[in-house]
């Protein structure tokens, strides 16, 4: 049996005019012999509405509603998608996460897959063509509906990919469709110079996901990454093959030093003064921010003087109040001298495989941020990734002089 997993985002499946392209999409694998799992977002703004209602109706919605509440969205596009396969003559049916079932955590509003019934999901390719699938949610094991978090649809079809390849002993590739046609060196809305990237591994993909490249979730690279699914990030809206995420060989190492430059905005950088230099001093402010799933980026600590230092990290905008409140919390138990912070800062990283085998990138970046009068705030490194945290004002000018310098910009 040959299948194919598509996944379509939600301005895939925005309006009737769009789901027409879907499917002439679906149709064409269909004929070329493929079972096709589809898997669709809810339709473009249909998620946000329904955020939206939630606080309309409650100041703290209950998670769990919440959940039953945003599943509603993907619920609505295979319906409809369904629909327009059975007019094409197609035999198709659309499922919800708990019918197939997809089993997760209970963790509400970002819960992470435990297991996939592939079984199941042979025995209906058995009876239907296609099998048009709801993206981003399944059912907890207290045997109630939950969401994947935003982006949760891509992490959907790589899981799915992943559980029938297993099941086959084969590969199963996915092909995830969105509005750009892959993965680009960097967003070309910014540098209008940059290239498609035909071919990109899944350690890379991760470190630009991560640091901020919206074209993949996190969570479904990895995913991919760990299970080897081949996976296609493609345009609706054209026939171009896209870029391939897949394992790295040797020709990734040895072509170039960086394959793209990321960012992401947003960064807020929180400073605490004057914090006592003493064993445990670090695990009591970052414990608590660990506890309460403040997740925290670029950590710098300035060198102690007379027994005291300044300890420096960014998080995420939304985690700012929550932030301050235990780091203000933790700095008076401790004796630290205050707590500031600046959230008109943004990250700026190069990242490529080819930099476990080409020493200078950093010398490279730092030189060329220098003398576009760039300042650079924090630094944050890893094997294939140099991170920059800078001043929000000048990351468009930052991205353009890494993206240039390193050969990015196409002809």
């Amino acid at each position: 049996m040959k299948i194919l997993v598509q996944k379509f985002g939600g301005s895939s499946v925005a309006d009737l005019e769009c789901m027409k392209k879907v499917r002439a999409k679906v149709l064409n694998e269909v004929a070329q012999g493929y079972k096709v799992v589809v898997v669709l977002s809810a339709r473009a703004g249909q998620t946000n509405k329904l955020v939206e209602m939630a606080y309309q109706w409650s100041d703290e919605p209950n998670p769990a509603e919440y959940d039953a509440l945003l599943a509603t969205g993907e619920q609505e596009s295979v319906a409809l998608f369904s629909m327009l396969l059975s007019d094409a003559g197609v035999k198709a049916r659309s499922f919800l996460g708990f019918q197939v079932p997809i089993l997760t955590d209970n963790a509400y509003n970002t819960a992470r897959i435990v297991s996939i019934e592939a079984g199941q999901f042979l025995q209906e390719l058995k009876r239907f063509d296609v099998i048009v699938m709801a993206g981003f949610q399944g059912y907890s094991m207290e045997n109630r509906i939950t969401t994947l978090g935003r982006g949760g649809s891509d992490t959907s079809a790589v899981a799915i990919a992943a559980a029938l390849g297993s099941e086959l002993g084969q590969d199963v590739d996915c092909h995830i469709y969105t509005d750009v046609d892959g993965v680009y060196t960097t967003d070309p809305r910014m540098v209008p110079p940059a290239k498609k990237i035909d071919k990109i591994s899944y350690d890379e993909m991760l470190e630009m996901a991560s640091m901020g490249a919206k074209v993949l979730q996190i969570r479904s690279v990895e995913f991919a990454k760990k299970y080897k699914v081949p996976v296609w990030v493609r345009s609706t809206f054209t026939n171009d093959k896209g870029t391939l995420v897949t394992q790295e060989d040797e020709s990734m190492m040895e072509s170039v030093m960086v394959s793209g430059v990321a960012f992401d905005k947003d960064q807020v950088r929180i400073t605490i003064l004057g914090v006592p230099d003493q064993p445990g001093i670090s695990a009591s402010l970052f414990v608590p921010l660990s506890d309460h799933d403040i997740l925290v980026d670029m950590i710098v600590q300035k060198a102690s003087r007379d027994g005291i230092t300044d300890m420096t990290y960014t998080v995420s905008h939304k985690d700012l109040k929550r932030a301050l409140t235990y780091t203000e919390k933790v700095c008076k138990e401790i004796g630290a001298q205050g707590v500031e912070y600046d959230d008109q800062v943004a990250k700026v990283s190069v990242i490529g495989v080819g930099m476990r085998n080409h020493s200078g990138v950093a010398a490279m970046a730092f030189s060329a941020l220098h003398k576009a009068n760039i300042n650079i705030l924090m630094i944050s490194t890893s094997e294939i990734k140099i991170s920059c945290l800078i001043h929000a004002d000048q990351l468009e000018k930052a991205v353009q002089t890494l993206h240039t310098t390193f050969g990015l910009d196409g002809e």
